[in-house]
């Protein structure tokens, strides 16, 4: 494994790009989107970086594009842009590890290919992604120095960029600079678009009241029972789990080892509350592969720049040995279901891919094998088309995707409390699991569980 710097590793500070003319640095390799994307031929295989990295100018252009091409592939998973257009699945593919509240419907109609991917190794692209020819990320403009830096969100855009023959770059002049492994030189670009198209500010309507109450009692039990001072945390991507910063402003000395930087994070380290002091791995940094997706702008200024904070290529942060140096991490993730063995399901409904795997299955893994703590939040119900469904579950609905193995599934909180499964019989866990089921579901759950284990 390589390296864990502190916060003195100055090299890894990014330095302004403000006090200088990019534009005519950059030279002839900025160009408008047309022409960048005018170099994309039939038989191309395109990956675009994700979420709010999605190069929505070169996007618009590629799009364009493809009606006068043909047999490419386009992967882009957690896009923020919709690529159900005319010529999806004849002139070219769609495909993502990844879904999006964009796409989620055009996956669920078959008109596109879901590709799994569910383990990392640093310095290694994981299979599905392997072999893309061309690259499309979305970067800073640069520094004095000519480097470009990936502001919020690394994720793979560097290792991609690295492996593919041609890169186009979008220059985001608003985008925050973050220290780590999250710069590359202008020079490793081919050619360079500057930004005309904006993110959205909203992709998902805000939590109604009963939710935030729920949201809010979930994160006040994890927050309460199981995070303690000098403690190290990863936080999963959700609803739920990314809201349990909020909840740790009177904790002490906390530490931050994840794959993405929850909403509230940056508050919490500007005010001393996270310092990493007792971390096993990165002292004094909060280490992740980017910051969640609309994560308000004033956490970003604080984060600009500041060495504090680090970016990794996703196989580094998600390598499950990484993971594990980090003892006793505590590790904090979503579920859409749980069964009654405590086995996970937070990426699919049935069959029908919701999100993906993302770095949950990594995580409680590595937390295990560190002799960390792995908990699962949830609410106990959820409503689809009016009707009020149990998530505590006999078993998981066919087809779903198993994402986090009953044996790493040590905790499942829900808004009634806490299931303690570690070291538990099935019939045993299934009883911890029935008691912060909703309690409508309680006694059906009591009857399945007696029909399958007696």
């Amino acid at each position: 494994m390589a390296s864990t710097p502190s916060v003195s590793d100055s090299a890894r500070v990014p330095h302004s790009h403000a006090s200088h003319d990019w534009r005519a640095q950059l030279g002839s390799r900025l160009v408008e989107a047309d022409e960048a994307v005018s170099h994309i031929k039939s038989g191309d295989k395109i990956i675009l970086s994700i979420a709010q990295a999605t190069p929505l100018t070169v996007c618009t252009a590629l799009s364009a594009r493809l009606m006068e091409i043909e047999d490419v592939v386009v992967d882009h998973s957690a896009a923020a842009f919709n690529w159900d257009l005319p010529g999806l699945g004849e002139r070219y593919r769609l495909e993502s590890h990844y879904c999006s509240p964009i796409d989620r419907s055009v996956y669920a109609a078959g008109r596109a290919e879901f590709v799994p991917i569910s383990y990392y190794r640093e310095g290694h692209l994981p299979p599905g992604l392997e072999g893309f020819n061309v690259c499309v990320v979305k970067v800073t403009p640069p520094d004095e120095n000519g480097y470009v830096n990936f502001g919020d969100l690394q994720i793979m855009q560097k290792m991609l960029a690295r492996a593919a023959d041609l890169v186009i770059a979008e220059i985001d002049p608003k985008l925050i600079r973050v220290g780590g492994d999250n710069q590359m030189h202008f020079s490793e670009i081919d050619y360079l678009v500057e930004k005309a198209v904006d993110f959205p500010e909203a992709i998902l309507p805000p939590p109604n009241q009963e939710e935030q109450r729920i949201i809010a009692s979930v994160c006040g039990i994890v927050a309460k029972e199981f995070v303690h001072d000098r403690d190290s945390i990863q936080v999963g991507v959700g609803s739920m789990s990314g809201m349990i910063m909020y909840h740790l402003g009177n904790h002490h000395d906390l530490g931050m080892q994840t794959e993405i930087i929850p909403w509230g994070t940056a508050p919490l380290v500007r005010d001393g509350v996270i310092t990493g002091k007792y971390k096993k791995i990165f002292p004094g940094l909060v280490v992740g592969s980017g910051f969640a997706v609309l994560t308000p702008q004033s956490d970003l200024d604080i984060a600009n720049g500041d060495p504090r904070f680090q970016l990794y290529d996703f196989n580094f942060t998600d390598d499950i040995r990484l993971i594990a140096r980090e003892e006793g991490l505590i590790s904090i993730n979503n579920a859409l279901n749980v069964d009654l063995t405590g086995q996970t399901n937070a990426e699919s409904h049935g069959p029908m891919m919701y999100t993906g795997t993302g770095g949950q299955t990594a995580f409680v893994i590595g937390a295990s094998l560190g002799g960390g703590t792995t908990i699962i939040v949830t609410p106990s119900t959820s409503m689809a088309k009016g009707q009020r469904l149990s998530r505590i579950m006999p078993v998981l609905p066919e087809g779903s995707v198993c994402t986090s193995p009953r044996t790493f599934v040590h905790n499942v909180v829900t808004e009634y409390g806490v299931a303690r499964l570690k070291g538990k019989s099935i019939r045993e866990r299934a009883g911890e699991l029935i008691a912060v089921a909703h309690p409508d579901f309680r006694n059906e759950l009591r009857a399945q569980a007696k029909k399958m284990w007696g």
